[in-house]
């Protein structure tokens, strides 16, 4: 059976990092994309791709050289970053700033990685259920809602979109994950997130493409 083959980005901590060992050791070809090598990613079966920034132009053109020729068999857009805007305290540059990091890179990737991608492929985009308008109880968090939204929305737009192409999209919020862009005050270890998430993109086919999950199962209103 053919090696699967999976690019990650935002590779080398946390979440990331936690998918690529855990496709790896399951024995699949993985592109660890980031923006600094981490020593995590020290796997035979790990291609890290450094030296990208996500949101700059020329992102698709380097992970497009590493992948030359090569199909992929799922593609996760997991970069993402995170600031705490509140009402009084909204400065538009940090709003901006996770708008291009958090919808417009994955968009462009997604897009610019398509000849890459092929019948029945899988791209998973991360997001939030900070981006739900039904479960947004508390406010503030302004950028970074703002931004998951819009991630959420364009997820739904590429799920119709590639459907033709029979490739599949999910939209996957990995739950209150220990991770430096919360302090490590999550409630779930990034491994045991990694495994739900895989879990997810498992089930993943056309039948539920442009669905808002949480990586427990839970479908999330929007």
């Amino acid at each position: 059976m053919e090696q699967s083959k999976v690019l990650i980005t935002g590779a080398n901590r946390g979440i990331g990092l936690a998918l690529a060992t855990q496709y790896a050791n399951a024995g699949a070809q993985v592109f660890a994309v980031c923006r600094s090598r981490s020593e995590g990613l020290d796997h035979d079966n790990i291609t890290v791709v450094d030296g990208v920034d996500v949101t700059s132009a020329d992102a698709v053109t380097k992970i497009s050289e590493v992948l030359y020729g090569q199909h992929l068999d799922i593609l996760i857009n997991n970069a993402g970053i995170l600031s705490r805007e509140t009402l009084h305290d909204a400065p538009e540059e940090s709003i901006l700033k996770q708008f291009a990091v958090n919808s417009l890179a994955p968009l462009r990737l997604t897009i610019g990685l398509l000849p890459n991608l092929k019948e029945g492929s899988k791209v998973a985009l991360i997001t939030s259920r900070l981006g739900s308008m039904t479960d947004n109880g508390s406010g503030g968090y302004y950028g970074y809602r703002m931004s998951k939204a819009a991630l959420n929305a364009a997820g739904v737009s590429l799920a119709k979109d590639l459907e033709t192409q029979g490739i599949s999209v999910a939209l996957l919020h990995p739950g209150y994950v220990q991770t430096d862009m919360v302090n490590n005050s999550g409630d779930i270890s990034a491994d045991t997130a990694a495994e739900r998430l895989r879990q997810r993109i498992e089930e993943l086919n056309q039948s539920n493409s442009g669905t808002f999950w949480h990586s427990n199962g839970e479908v999330l209103p929007w």
